[in-house]
């Protein structure tokens, strides 16, 4: 799969860290920025990887700002990006199984490097399942969330 990876300067140190585990997972990263510690806004990243994901140049991003809470605000506003923090590995992976979630949002004053190891994985190896026989429940869920996001733009 092909990761776009966006971060705003509080994410900047966690950066490197969640591109080396996306390409050690076999993955092509698009690195949007920023590139450096210097002070940015984090909707400017956060939007660079939305419009990767909506072009379908990439099929998912990750945005690493302070807490994952600006950049999580800031990438849903935006249509067919469905962003979640996940701070833990079971909602990394569920936030994609059960609601097909493609953004990953991580706080990069939350958690550490080697959390970070770990929930990459768990979002990346996920697969939507409401595609799947059997999970009809889980594509009339998704379905109504699009019919909001349709509602509302």
């Amino acid at each position: 799969m092909k990761i776009a990876i966006g971060c705003d300067h509080a994410g900047f140190p966690l950066k490197q860290t969640v591109i080396d585990t996306v390409q050690a997972h076999g993955h092509e990263i698009i690195d949007v920025g920023t590139f450096s510690a210097d002070p940015v806004d984090f909707p400017d990243f956060t939007k660079k990887v939305g419009e990767k994901v909506q072009s379908g140049e990439a099929e998912r991003g990750i945005l690493v700002c302070g807490s994952g809470i600006g950049a999580c605000i800031a990438a849903n506003k935006m249509k067919g990006v469905y962003a979640s923090i996940a701070h833990d590995t079971y909602s990394a992976a569920q936030g994609v199984l059960h609601d097909n979630m493609n953004v990953l949002c991580l706080g990069g004053r939350v958690i550490g490097p080697e959390m970070a190891k770990v929930l990459v994985p768990a979002f990346l190896n996920a697969r939507y399942l409401g595609n799947d026989e059997g999970g009809e429940r889980l594509a009339r869920r998704v379905n109504k969330i699009i019919d909001i996001e349709k509602e509302n733009r």
